[in-house]
């Protein structure tokens, strides 16, 4: 059995199109709620032409994390899906995953392939999946959050998501899941189509999802791997600098502000190593 979390805020243009994605899967059981965080466009309306085949609340909370905690705290199933208001199920996605999870008790999280997908549902690219690795996930956030469920033995476990993330808490809470012990698997299928247009936060405010990012990191490995370094300059250099410039200028600028970020968030000895890993690791990036 299974329940769906759908956290919500003024979603009306995409909402219903996530909603059908879900209960199109034609799931036995599928308890399916949707936490509406008090939108004030068309979200709510359509939310009440489905209200006899989902559940629904819509009030004011205190962001997308304490969104999908409420859900997880008013849902019951054993098994859960978290599918944000503009992201979509492909066909057939649950059962594959319910599937997998009866004949392998022992794993706690699944994850599967996902399509960046735009506005109009058309094909962008695929999200950078990757086989588990725990070394991996440090270094990049290898799932892609409408494509991952989980058992509710994780969260009884390890806690809930954090409500003071705004960017990356879907990130964190893999991590922190991995690094205390839960069992992941990879299912190379495609799940879910991944919104992605200009007014998704992660694109409209990239140095807070970044900054974000390597603060969380810092807190659970007590260092920020210097993939993340070099992320975070590339953020930085674009952003201060609107001007076209010659791609050794913009190499050079971004090596010495991932060293620079080496030396604050991981101390003195490890910012030396950076001095040299780091210049060579951007020279041999497109």
């Amino acid at each position: 059995m299974i329940s769906v979390i759908t956290p919500s805020f003024n979603q009306g243009k995409y909402i219903e199109r996530t909603i059908q994605s879900v209960l199109t899967q034609h799931i036995p059981g599928l308890e399916y709620f949707v936490v509406d965080g008090g939108s004030q466009d068309e979200t709510v309306s359509i939310l009440e032409r489905y209200s006899s085949q989902l559940r629904f609340v819509s009030e004011k909370d205190k962001g997308q994390a304490d969104a999908v905690n409420k859900g997880l705290r008013l849902t019951s199933h054993d098994i859960i899906g978290w599918l944000n208001s503009d992201d979509v199920y492909f066909p057939n996605t649950i059962k594959t995953v319910l599937d997998f999870f009866a004949q392998h008790p022992d794993v706690d999280v699944v994850f599967g392939k996902a399509n960046h997908i735009d506005q109009y549902d058309q094909f962008i690219e695929e999200y950078p999946t990757e086989e588990w690795n725990i070394e991996r996930l440090k270094k990049t956030c290898i799932l892609s959050q409408p494509a991952v469920f989980f058992r509710r033995r994780v969260v009884e476990k390890f806690g809930d998501l954090n409500i003071n993330l705004n960017f990356c808490l879907d990130y964190e809470f893999w991590l922190r899941l991995a690094l205390r012990g839960a069992k992941f698997s990879y299912l190379p299928h495609v799940f879910a189509g991944s919104r992605l247009y200009p007014e998704t936060k992660t694109v409209s405010s990239p140095r807070r999802a970044q900054r974000e990012a390597i603060q969380m990191l810092k807190g659970h490995l007590g260092y920020v791997p210097e993939e993340w370094l070099i992320r975070d300059a590339v953020v930085f250099v674009k952003d201060k600098t609107q001007l076209k410039m010659p791609e050794w200028r913009y190499k050079f600028s971004v090596a010495v502000m991932s060293i620079v970020m080496g030396f604050r968030w991981n101390g003195f000895l490890r910012g030396l190593v950076s001095c040299v890993r780091l210049p060579k690791a951007i020279l041999n990036r497109g």
